[in-house]
């Protein structure tokens, strides 16, 4: 039990930051030519939406890869 725990807490820290991560790189590209006028509250939207989904599939990759690499040594 100790051990979902665990592995829940890492995940939600994981998710968090890269989510974080991603709208701080995110916030560095030029989208200011995409954006309509008078269309900001969509436009911020859109930077949390894509963060979230973006930080979220980091995450996940990140963490499944850690899992597989340490299940390696079943390997051999």
């Amino acid at each position: 039990m100790n051990f979902i725990g665990t592995q829940a807490l890492i995940s939600l820290i994981s998710h968090i930051s890269f989510t974080l991560l991603t709208f701080w790189a995110l916030r560095g590209l030029m989208i200011e030519k995409w954006i309509r006028k008078n269309h900001v509250k969509q436009a911020r939207l859109l930077y949390l939406f894509l963060s979230i989904a973006i930080g979220y599939l980091v995450s996940s990759f990140m963490i499944e890869f850690i899992l597989m690499s340490r299940n390696l040594i079943f390997l051999f």
